[in-house]
């Protein structure tokens, strides 16, 4: 165990009818503080790990993200003996500096509670660990149990969350595969599910030991964990590819060992604001009470899929034990309440990229980039009047203020802008061959069109199908037609995209990033050009674009919509079948530019043209050849 420097004070004071008892502790622990505010900060484990127990929100959050929270002090079965009622101020906090937050209470033994918690760097890189708690009680209960519960009890608990953090830092340990503390029950007949299972994983074709630990995490894994898996951030933890991993959950989920749901955050606070179990049951429309907006969802960062296990396996308690702690909304770096004409400052991250700083009542904000361009200081003032125009530059490590120029209490939020790639959100989800072979009755409510983003889409179609057909027989092409499919199907699956639809030798496929799009259709068209047993040389036209897409339902079928489709199409037809149309948009992707700058095998060449339906401009597009040695001597049928 880590060495330790442990010091409790205890401070009284006069306030309201009794008196304020302060209980401070230090902890000497090994990780440096930016290390330690992932576990630390987390405070809905931290209570939960620090036997406090489960709160539950009456009505809706209040201006400035204030709550009205309530929960029960020994509970006795069905029997709640000391009901507690509280408002919370919202959370403030400068990561990965301090956090802390005060609560009124209306009802139970305590009056009043600030808690603060700062990590300390220190110069062996280790951190100084200063948790406060200050506390009045209402009543002779109160005065009691303060002494008794904090500075006896949680004053135990409180240490042993701490170094047990320390020591999950230390050895590189995240959340997301912690065990129980107590062995989980599994349902009768749970362990025996898990088996069988474990067994179609693999006979599925997963990996033997990637099933067996996703079991084991169902069977044993920390409850808090498992009410929210994640599988890229769990791939990332066991070090393993996130796509495999993603791959094994929709097979779980197909199998019976976990339960998937469509979570719809919120575009500001990021959480989610309501869910549902299939696609057919999203609402576009999503209203969020802490940041009192109606927004739209769409497939690229506001619809995440997530798991947990089935209930027929392993129950779980979804319970909460913090509404608003730092790690909730890990994206805002800063959280402060600033009286009218009053300020915070804070040195900027040492992160580059784009930012910006908003309140709970102003509409909109003001962005900040963090560049080694940017100045050393910035001042940024919230007005009535709304946030100044611009976008502000400043240096990493820059001194930042944020004044509030209004008249009232401003909630200031200093947050990243980027969304986290850990998320496995429905553009991404719904891109895989493996989804809609899995889940190919999922699809949008008829009346329903969900913005996806950026997608990458490809069209192809063999050449010369009607003389193959004459001169073939209808049997033989047919045959030919539908093996060209499987290989279009497996090159297309191997590199991350999926057929929508087919259209007697035509195909639809989209693609989450134009690289992949890219070495699909060469891979393919390699492929079809060489003769194998089954399939005599045959030369497929390809067109690819990219650019934002809609989502639709199209004849029971999750399908695209947009310019960016009908552009594709239409490039389709401008390929001989000897080479790759691609659009400027693709083209130009950074992706590309390096694939195409490392590559000697491709041809490249310019050219403009109109396209059907866009008569009034003319397009920037290349043809792409390969130096196969086949692929431009393609058999005539």
């Amino acid at each position: 165990m880590p060495a330790t420097r442990a010091t409790q004070t205890l401070q009284m004071k006069s306030r309201r009818s009794f008196r304020e008892t302060h209980f401070r502790w230090t902890w000497t622990l090994k990780s440096s503080p930016s290390v330690l505010w992932r576990y630390v900060a987390n405070t809905d484990r931290f209570n939960r790990d620090t036997q406090v127990p489960s709160v539950t929100m009456e009505g809706s959050p209040m201006e400035n993200h204030r709550r009205r929270l309530k929960m029960h002090r020994f509970t006795l079965g069905a029997l709640k003996l000391v009901p507690i009622e509280w408002t919370e101020n919202p959370f403030e906090w400068i990561k990965p500096e301090r956090f802390g937050v005060v609560r009124n209470y209306s009802k139970g033994p305590v009056a009043y509670m600030r808690t603060l918690t700062e990590l300390k760097a220190r110069a062996d890189g280790g951190t100084d660990a200063v948790y406060e708690v200050w506390a009045v009680p209402r009543n002779l209960l109160g005065v009691l149990a303060i002494p008794f519960q904090i500075g006896l009890l949680s004053a135990g608990a409180f240490r042993r969350a701490f170094f047990r953090y320390d020591k999950m830092a230390q050895e590189q340990r995240v959340f997301e595969t912690e065990k129980t503390v107590v062995r989980p029950a599994l349902v009768p007949g749970g362990k025996a599910r898990l088996e069988k299972g474990q067994a179609a994983l693999q006979a599925r074709g997963i990996d033997p030991g990637l099933a067996l630990r996703l079991v084991a995490l169902i069977q044993l894994g920390d409850e808090m964990s498992l009410t929210r898996m994640r599988p890229y951030a769990l791939a990332d933890a066991w070090k393993t590819a996130r796509r495999p991993m993603l791959e094994m959950f929709l097979h779980a989920t197909r199998i019976g060992l976990l339960d998937s749901r469509w979570e719809l955050l919120c575009p500001l606070c990021r959480g989610a604001k309501a869910s549902a179990t299939t696609l057919g049951e999203i609402n576009p429309q999503v209203h969020c009470d802490v940041c009192q907006i109606d927004y739209q969802v769409n497939f690229e960062q506001s619809v995440e899929l997530v798991f947990k296990p089935n209930s027929s396996v392993r129950p779980i308690d979804e319970a909460t034990y913090c509404i608003g702690g730092p790690q909730i909304t890990p994206h805002i770096l800063l959280q402060s309440l600033v009286a009218p004409g009053r300020s915070v400052t804070f040195a900027t991250p040492t992160e580059m990229g784009r930012y910006r700083v908003r309140t709970a009542l102003l509409m909109g904000g003001q962005y900040l980039h963090v560049d080694m361009s940017g100045r050393d200081t910035a001042l940024l003032r919230a007005q009535a009047k709304g946030w100044e125009k611009g976008e502000a530059i400043i240096h990493p490590g820059a001194t930042i203020t944020f004044e509030n120029a209004t008249d009232a209490e401003q909630l200031f939020m200093f947050e990243r802008m980027a969304w986290s790639d850990q998320a496995a959100t429905a553009a991404a989800v719904t891109t895989l061959q493996l989804f809609r072979d899995l889940f190919g009755h999922e699809t949008l409510r008829s009346d329903v069109q969900i913005g996806v983003g950026s997608l990458t889409m490809m069209f192809t179609d063999l050449r010369s199908s009607t003389a193959m057909y004459r001169e073939m027989g209808d049997a033989r092409a047919f045959g030919m037609v539908m093996s060209h499919f499987e290989v279009l199907k497996r090159i297309i699956d191997e590199h991350g995209g999926a057929i929508i639809k087919t259209n007697g030798d035509a195909a639809m496929a989209v693609f989450r990033r134009p690289i992949n799009a890219i070495r699909a259709a060469v891979a393919t068209q390699i492929a079809l050009a060489l003769p194998t047993t089954t399939l005599k040389p045959l030369a497929l036209k390809i067109g690819l674009h990219s650019g934002s897409c809609i989502a639709v339902n199209l004849n029971e079928r999750l399908d695209y919509f947009g310019s960016v489709v009908n552009i594709a199409a239409r490039l389709e037809s401008l390929s001989s079948g000897e080479d790759i149309v691609i659009s400027q948009e693709v083209y130009l992707d950074p992706e590309v530019v390096d694939y195409f700058s490392r590559t000697q095998e491709i041809g490249i060449t310019s050219f403009k043209s109109t396209l059907k339906g866009f008569d009034e401009q003319r397009f920037e597009l290349w043809r792409l050849t390969t130096a196969a040695p086949d692929i431009r001597t393609v058999e005539e049928y």
